[in-house]
């Protein structure tokens, strides 16, 4: 049996990485783009610099800051309209998850129309939009290499999954200079987001020999590495593993699909505005506990390649070192419950149906060594709260 393998057709990483920017559009025949980034970017001076870059080799950039955290049908409209307005030829998307992911969705949209409804899944989405340059500030969602988007449609607070080969960009510049000025809470909420895509890229059904490459080296790259990164974002060395890792986490779960986690991670955020990573590692260490039963194997080489267990340790032993370590980092890393992120519980018990129902509806618990029926998935939501 044979795997596709789907990726940006330029992948350059490293130390100022960004700095290839003009000669990545200059090689795509692009000489006008638009920066599609958030206000913290722009603040930060990131897209100013990202300007100055490209105005060396005399092409000028526009920039729309104005995407959001999780993002909307309504947040996206405005850069629809401002790309179909202008006259660009291409897209740098610059940010964290949300601006990466906001800029596939204008690429699209901004091209060939429609609503954002029309693009979800199971459609597969193969026609190329305005080709995207993405540069990663995070090191987490590994979204600059993978050809999924996600887009809330605020009217009925689902969280659309959408994916194909025209999300994937045509370049990713890996730079992780970037991330060095990242605050503690978005490190460690991206970096487990980073470890979750590992793991369950690895546990997947969808998985191959391919994309355990890729998984097994992320969570050997990131799990030494998190801790350090949130108690000092200056750490180049860390903060450069911990974005490759990511990048590589990007590109197991891309071609191995994501499961159980994420299926459930994305009505949380949908009904509760947790950001993605957060409401993953919520729910990382009870969703492991429920699936290794199915993939006790997978699990315990997830633990031994996270340095949690040793090559002498059985694959039991290696599963309970792996359950306390999510916990032990959940803890260090100061992960919330619900209840203490602010989630109302009479609120959060009265959508479990209907959470386990978009969560099952998304198709990733499909992909999950252990399946939950709807029953299964309301129990596990429980456990979270308690």
């Amino acid at each position: 049996m044979s795997t596709q393998i789907i990726l940006p057709r330029m992948l350059q990483v490293g130390e100022n990485a960004s700095h290839a920017t003009p000669n990545i559009l200059a090689s795509l025949g692009c000489r006008h783009p638009l920066i599609i980034t958030d206000k913290m970017m722009v603040q930060l001076g990131y897209a100013e610099k990202i300007q100055a870059v490209l105005a060396k080799q005399d092409m000028q950039a526009d920039i729309f800051d104005d995407t959001v955290p999780e993002p909307t049908v309504a947040s996206i409209q405005a850069g629809v309209k401002r790309i179909q307005e202008g006259d660009y030829d291409s897209i740098i998307a610059l940010g964290g998850g949300s601006p990466i992911d906001s800029a596939k969705a204008m690429s699209i949209l901004g091209k060939f129309g429609g609503e954002m409804r029309n693009y979800k899944f199971p459609r597969v989405v193969t026609e190329s939009g305005l080709p995207i340059v993405a540069i990663p500030t995070t090191a987490g969602t590994g979204s600059e290499v993978t050809k999924v988007t996600i887009i809330t449609d605020e009217k009925t607070d689902e969280k659309m999954l959408c994916m194909g080969i025209g999300f994937m960009p045509v370049a990713a510049l890996v730079d992780y200079t970037l991330t060095l000025s990242l605050p503690a809470r978005i490190t460690a909420d991206t970096g487990i987001d980073a470890l979750t895509h590992a793991m369950e890229a690895y546990v997947s059904k969808k998985a191959s020999l391919y994309s355990d490459s890729q998984a097994l080296e992320a969570m050997r790259l990131i799990a030494p590495n998190l801790r350090r990164v949130y108690h000092d974002g200056s750490d180049k060395k860390a903060r450069e593993e911990i974005m490759l890792g990511s990048t590589l986490a990007g590109v197991a779960f891309s071609n191995a699909s994501v499961a159980l986690v994420h299926g459930m991670s994305r009505p949380i955020g949908a009904a509760f505005h947790v950001p993605h990573g957060l409401s993953n590692a919520m729910l990382l260490p009870t969703v492991t506990e429920y699936s290794i039963p199915a993939a006790v194997e997978r699990y315990a080489q997830c633990s031994r390649a996270m340095g949690v267990a040793t090559e002498q340790d059985d694959d039991v032993t290696a599963n309970k070192k792996l359950l306390a370590e999510l916990r032990a980092l959940n803890d260090e890393l100061q992960v919330p419950t619900p209840e203490q992120f602010g989630i109302d519980r009479e609120e959060f018990m009265g959508l479990l149906e209907t959470m386990a129902e978009q969560a099952l509806a998304s198709g990733s618990p499909n992909n999950n060594p252990r399946v939950p029926s709807a029953d299964e998935v309301i129990e596990l939501y429980k456990q979270l709260w308690w």
